[in-house]
């Protein structure tokens, strides 16, 4: 069990994770309740430590919460679950993807714009597109 003081608290764990959104993690029950010593300071185990890690990373990855609920269920076996876990990588890439095209047309439509704004007279060209809805 690692215990931390709360300047390490604050310093280590908190810039993964917040104290509030830990207490939501344990509400919710992506994170077990974690032992407090007698004046209330988490005790966090390198499990624990190992499971906030993975937490924030498949956050990274674009993991809902529910998402990264069912992937922490298939960590405990996970030769079984790997066609389960494929089929959700395979659902967040594709989501991505969308996601990459959309931006590539809205940093060509802004480009566009940014260009005939410097070009215009009078107006302005991206006031006036965004206007347009």
């Amino acid at each position: 069990m690692v215990t931390l003081p709360p300047k390490l608290v604050s310093g280590f764990i908190e810039p993964l994770h917040s104290a509030d959104t830990l207490r939501y993690y344990e509400k919710i029950k992506l994170m077990p309740r974690v032992h407090r010593s007698s004046v209330g300071v988490r005790a966090y185990s390198n499990k624990d430590l190992s499971r906030l890690r993975f937490i924030k990373r498949a956050q990274r990855m674009g993991f809902s919460l529910d998402e990264i609920a069912q992937l922490l269920g298939f960590r405990e076996n996970p030769q079984q679950a790997k066609p389960k876990v494929r089929a959700l990588a395979h659902q967040k890439l594709a989501a991505i993807e969308e996601h990459l095209v959309e931006l590539s047309t809205l940093r060509d439509e802004l480009r566009l714009l940014t260009n005939l704004c410097g070009a215009s007279p009078d107006g302005c060209p991206i006031l006036d597109e965004i206007d347009k809805g």
